[in-house]
């Protein structure tokens, strides 16, 4: 004996009974259509923050990067107007007319170099400089007949100082 045929699911929201084309399946879904419904209503219509805040970010970075590097051209600019005093001096022991003393000086971007031979210790030396690297480099040098040198280079109250002994003994301070 055969067996009966099988009840067809109910009609209803959960059913199948509705035929092809409801329930959003197939052809003839739509507005208009039966089984199609409209997303829920929310009142307004929500907008996307994140596009706005990520602008608002970038902006607030752009305009910081912007006032450091004004801020920074505008240091730079003062700082390479502004004019130093450098004292070199140069004392010791060392036999009369037998020191060689030779100094570097940068200003405006420049170095200049300059030589002073067969000096009699103490000797001093002041210049004004100004530019972005400001500073410069003292070297003293005993002769043949020895003895003690001490050398000091100042800018802007920083002093560098050094001593060498013996013969052809080299004492260097550099200041910037």
């Amino acid at each position: 004996m055969p067996l009966p045929p099988a009840p067809p699911p109910p009609d209803g929201p959960q059913g199948w009974g509705q035929g092809w084309g409801e329930r959003g399946q197939g052809p003839g879904h739509g507005p208009g259509q039966r089984g199609w419904s409209a997303p829920p209503s929310r009142g307004r219509r929500q907008r996307r923050v994140w596009p706005w805040a990520l602008l608002a970010v970038f902006v607030l970075c752009a305009g910081g990067c912007v006032a450091l590097v004004v801020g920074i051209g505008r240091e730079i600019d003062e700082e390479s107007k502004r004019e130093v005093t450098i004292t070199y001096e140069v004392t010791g022991d060392a036999r009369a007319k037998d020191v060689t003393i030779t100094y570097a000086t940068y200003s405006d971007g420049s170095l200049s170099q300059h030589q002073v031979t067969d000096v009699d210790p103490p000797w001093r030396k002041e210049l004004r400089t100004k530019g972005f690297v400001k500073g410069g480099l003292l070297a003293v040098t005993t002769g043949t007949s020895g003895g003690t040198v001490r050398c000091a280079a100042t800018v802007d109250g920083t002093t560098r100082t050094a001593t060498a002994s013996g013969v052809l003994a080299t004492a260097s301070c550099d200041v910037f």
